[in-house]
């Protein structure tokens, strides 16, 4: 998506790149696993036709996706802490191309794929704001517009570290302008420590302003880890299809209006 071309998103633990040809070699390696093609519904592609569908991808204006690269090596014991580089802050402006991020490992993606047109975008609708609160959003909004939000972290050796869901908070965030929206209120003890929102962009000048009640996900019933993961992001089971084996969950978390502490 040209919205997010020249964009590095920055995080505690992960960084967001655009879907750059350099990826490309280490994204087709990947996809030649089995398990991780059943995972994302892929198909296997040469390598010339991954390089294809990068530049498709990078162009299209219904796919939003990002690299996530790493801020800390994959041995790190999340009850330690982030590990984060000294090079660079959460705070720092950084170009995708930047010298600095070539030094991350990359890890996975997240991506958002969009079906139909947000609301305040239609034409002959008359001028408007994204609305204020995902509570805002009516069911015939979600009828006509919904964005199916999808993320893998492919390197078996960084997973269970916390870093998806900062990925997911950082996608989310930038997509919809409402990064409050996306702030975990609880864990269980066999989690990594995570803080109510791992990172502190407002995302104030976010190109898309996705209401958050039209964000869902399609994952397999089985995979009890991804189900977590979004719930504990305001995410709820919708619907059941059984003959995919498959869950669908939307956004559906009320926000209460007024100031809130959303980085400690």
């Amino acid at each position: 998506m040209k919205a997010n071309i020249d964009t590095a998103i920055v995080g505690s633990r992960v960084v967001l790149v655009p879907y750059r040809s350099e990826h490309v070699p280490r994204y087709h390696e990947w996809m030649l696993d089995e398990e991780l093609r059943a995972l994302t519904a892929s198909e296997p592609l040469t390598l010339e036709e991954e390089y294809e569908m990068q530049g498709k991808w990078q162009f299209d204006e219904d796919k939003l996706t990002f690299i996530i690269l790493s801020r800390q090596p994959a041995n790190t014991d999340p009850q330690n802490g982030p590990g984060v580089p000294t090079e660079f802050s959460e705070s720092e402006k950084l170009s995708p191309t930047d010298e600095l991020l070539t030094k991350l490992p990359m890890i996975g993606d997240v991506n958002i794929f969009l079906s139909g047109v947000p609301p305040h975008l239609r034409q002959g609708d008359e001028p408007s704001v994204a609305p204020t609160s995902p509570d805002e959003t009516n069911t015939e909004d979600e009828d006509d517009f919904h964005a199916e939000v999808e993320i893998m972290i492919a390197e078996p050796s960084f997973r269970r570290k916390g870093l998806a869901i900062e990925a997911l908070q950082l996608m989310l965030g930038y997509a919809t302008g409402q990064p409050r929206a996306f702030s975990v209120t609880q864990s269980t003890s066999n989690d990594p420590p995570l803080t109510s929102l791992s990172h502190r962009h407002t995302f104030e000048d976010s190109p898309m302003k996705i209401p958050p009640q039209c964000l869902l996900t399609r994952i397999s019933d089985t995979n009890v880890a991804s189900i977590r993961l979004f719930e504990k992001l305001g995410f709820q089971v919708t619907k059941r299809v059984e003959v995919f084996n498959e869950l669908e969950m939307r956004y559906r978390r009320t926000l209460h209006r007024g100031p809130a502490d959303i980085s400690s």
